[in-house]
């Protein structure tokens, strides 16, 4: 099965959070109400180069939730 490199999820145990997991490495899980990470793999690298590649990492991310929640608004408006 080929996974998307991001999906989004919620939970009703956690009704205030909203997630976006990354299926691919380095794998994580954002709550993006709460602007929490969990990493499930150790990062590793040079420092400068992990601070770069995290970051491209999280505007992706951030880019798919905003496309996400434009696409759900449309669909209910």
């Amino acid at each position: 099965m080929d996974l998307p490199h991001f999906l989004l999820a919620d939970n009703t145990d956690q009704p205030d959070s909203l997630y976006i997991i990354h299926t691919q490495y380095p794998r994580f899980v954002w709550d993006v109400h709460h602007d929490e990470v969990e990493w499930f793999d150790e990062l590793e690298g040079e420092e400068e180069e992990l601070v770069n590649e995290v970051g491209e990492l999280m505007a992706t991310a951030e880019a798919f939730y905003e496309r996400e929640m434009r696409v759900h608004e449309a669909e209910a408006g």
